[in-house]
């Protein structure tokens, strides 16, 4: 009898009949002999209602009383599954991120993961219960504050508990039937994949796909943890994320493309007229870590040899943009860089494959695809397994149309379905 952790999005729990439908599904897995502990996220788009609320009260709420705001759509979910599972005949307990022992820094809306200390889980397990957790949140080791784990946490914490609790398996419930070559809601004819590996989930998480956080990846792949991403509005298998197929019968030469991603939520800031000498981007990249702000791609152009000035861009989430360009201004006086340029209008791609650093001729084919599609490129950054570029924002689709076609990985069967719509 092994243990299940089964973590359901919000799509999957939208309304009264998708939390009865997801009910049946647990108990399902129930009958079927397993432990069960599942993790729900805020049924559909309560959290974005929830922070609009937020900005009408006050257009910079306390980053503690926000996290105590957001929580709340978790903990509506959780009760409402817990009392559906009950009607169902079967003893469920719902808890809250802290009551599940999930021990988080103190960082406020973007908290990270300390520990796992899933006592009372246990003992709800063996009491024969299934346990319900509410995602997406934590508590502080030291002063013991509610706090989030940032959009898309519930994924992360789905993992952690999976790993604390030792489970069989991580199951993660979406509107899509798992992971696919492309976003279906962008390309049709994108292709499900059976099975894909950490490294290369990992690189389509980290460069827009939004079927997983790439922190909750990171976590499976550190402790092992076989993910499998299914949707909970079928009975379809998903696609397996592990080191090895489950079957483990690794095919003898990877694909070489695992897929195309894309995201639109990041902006660019280039500081026009860095002085070209030692420690100056140090300096910038230490304003911008001590606002607590990441960064993705950074390209630093050829210095002008009359002047001895260069320029620097970076891309980082629109929704701290702002915060960065504060940050730097007030570091202005040190660097003595001349301006800075703000742009929110870009779109990132990327081409994922473990296959491509032993295959000539991808970063060809992928130029000439963006080419051919008529797509100019403002920025590029590159790794052993991906090529990423900035776009234009309207650009973005048709790039990503494109360079799936063009690596040949347009499905030949029905077109991919979005059951709720969100792609998550």
């Amino acid at each position: 009898m092994g243990l299940v952790v089964q973590k359901y999005g919000g799509s999957s729990v939208a309304d009264a009949e998708g939390i009865k439908r997801v009910a049946r599904r647990i108990v399902d897995t129930k009958k079927a002999g397993h432990f069960v502990v599942v993790v729900v996220s805020a049924m559909g788009d309560t959290t974005d209602e929830l922070i609009d609320l937020a900005e009408q009260v006050s257009p910079i709420p306390s980053g503690r009383e926000f996290d105590m705001l957001l929580t709340a759509g978790e903990r509506i979910s959780m009760a409402l599954l817990a009392m559906a599972i009950k009607n169902l005949g079967h003893e469920a307990q719902s808890f809250t991120g802290s009551q599940a022992g999930v021990i988080t820094d103190s960082v406020h809306n973007k908290a990270r993961i300390i520990d796992v200390t899933p006592g009372r889980i246990r003992t709800a397990l063996d009491e024969g219960n299934i346990a319900i957790v509410a995602g997406f949140q934590g508590v502080s080791q030291d002063k013991k504050d509610i706090t989030t784990l940032g959009r898309g946490g519930s994924d992360t914490t789905a993992v952690a508990l999976a790993a604390a609790l030792d489970a069989e398996v991580c199951e993660i419930y979406t509107d899509v039937d798992g992971v696919f070559t492309a976003d279906p809601r962008v390309v049709k004819a994108a292709r499900k994949m059976d099975w894909i590996a950490f490294e290369d989930m990992l690189e389509l998480a980290s460069s827009g796909s939004k079927v997983l956080l790439h922190r909750c990846v990171e976590y499976a792949r550190r402790y092992n943890i076989p993910i499998h991403v299914r949707s909970s509005f079928s009975g379809l298998p998903g696609t397996w994320v592990s080191n090895e197929p489950p079957q483990g019968d690794r095919p003898m030469e990877q694909a070489i493309i695992s897929g195309v991603s894309h995201d639109t939520t990041e902006a660019k800031i280039t500081v026009v007229g860095v002085p070209d000498k030692p420690g100056e981007a140090a300096t910038i990249f230490r304003a911008i870590a001590d606002a607590e702000i990441n960064i993705d791609m950074v390209v630093q152009n050829v210095s002008a040899a009359a002047t001895g000035l260069t320029d620097i861009s970076f891309t980082l989430p629109k929704a701290e943009g702002h915060k960065a360009i504060e940050a730097l201004t007030k570091a202005q006086t040190v660097i003595a860089f001349d301006s800075l340029r703000y742009d929110d209008q870009i779109g990132k791609l990327s081409l994922v494959g473990a296959g491509m650093k032993t295959n000539p001729g991808v970063t060809a084919t992928f130029f000439e695809a963006l080419s051919n599609a008529g797509v100019n490129i403002e920025l590029i950054s590159t790794s052993e397994i991906r090529i990423s570029v900035v776009t234009r924002i309207d650009d973005v689709k048709p790039a990503v149309q494109a360079v799936h076609s063009a690596f040949g990985l347009d499905s030949d069967s029905d077109e991919a379905v979005v059951y709720g719509g969100t792609g998550r």
